[in-house]
């Protein structure tokens, strides 16, 4: 007599609902601690980052790509017990940091952007933040994945890893002109809708965002006029203040 089998309602992990794809079974929440642990696995299996595989992840309790490059050698070495081993796999995290833009999205496990997406980019762009729906379709790249790489650029490097990884992202072989200056975005903008339109058209204007005031920064994007802390601190360490962003790139 065979005993009936029912699948599982609800996620082994977070206990969130499951949700059927076709036939299989899908996680949907994005705070799910098994999904994030993988995520940081591909990543580092991806980047070819030695020494940091499933056991390490668990250990180090990252649960983000970001945290490889954010969290301190204390908290590696007291998690990993070991000088020696914390050497190893800080020396290995800082040599990934100069990988190509080829190698570094495909890391981030953005669906339907894999090795043959991010070459038909290659030859289409050279940097991420030259990336748009135009340039996809001109890459090739299909409805979906288009959608795809745009919500994580938008929600994820803008929205949560702007600032955090090491990266240049971009195409080997990419010759980058000389920065001509840092800077840093406030408050509400007028000349552009979005962060993500503005740090673009900064990007293509040879300047380099940061999302907060570091001492690196010289110009400090203030449209709104509020006198923020971030403007008061801009004011006293001599950082130029610009109150019209579009008449600033123009000049």
């Amino acid at each position: 007599m065979f005993q009936e089998i029912l699948p599982p309602t609800n996620c082994p992990s977070c206990d969130s609902e499951l949700e059927w794809v076709t036939d299989s079974l899908y996680c949907r929440n994005i705070l799910c601690p098994a999904q994030n642990a993988k995520a940081v696995e591909h990543f580092a299996k991806t980047m070819k980052i030695k020494g940091l595989g499933p056991a390490s992840i668990q250990r180090l309790g990252w649960t983000c790509p970001s945290d490889i490059y954010t969290s301190s050698e204390e908290h590696i070495l007291a998690s990993l017990g070991s000088e020696k081993v914390t050497s190893k796999l800080i020396a290995e995290i800082l040599n990934s940091a100069s990988a190509p833009l080829e190698l570094v999205l495909p890391a981030f496990g953005i669906p339907l952007i894999g090795k043959t997406a991010t070459r038909k980019l290659s030859e289409t762009v050279n940097t991420l933040f030259e990336i748009n729906a135009d340039a996809c379709e001109r890459a090739g790249l299909g409805p979906k994945a288009t959608d795809n790489l745009l919500t994580w650029i938008r929600r994820d490097y803008y929205g949560y890893f702007d600032g955090s990884m090491p990266f240049d992202y971009k195409f080997s072989g990419v010759s980058v002109p000389a920065s001509k200056g840092f800077v840093c975005i406030s408050g509400r903008l007028k000349s552009f809708k979005t962060k993500a339109d503005a740090t673009e058209a900064l990007n293509a204007a040879g300047y380099e965002v940061k999302s907060s005031l570091t001492k690196q920064v010289d110009f400090l994007i203030n449209e709104g006029g509020t006198e923020s802390a971030k403007t008061r601190q801009a004011r006293d360490t001599g950082v130029t203040i610009v109150t019209d962003l579009r008449s600033f790139l123009e000049n």
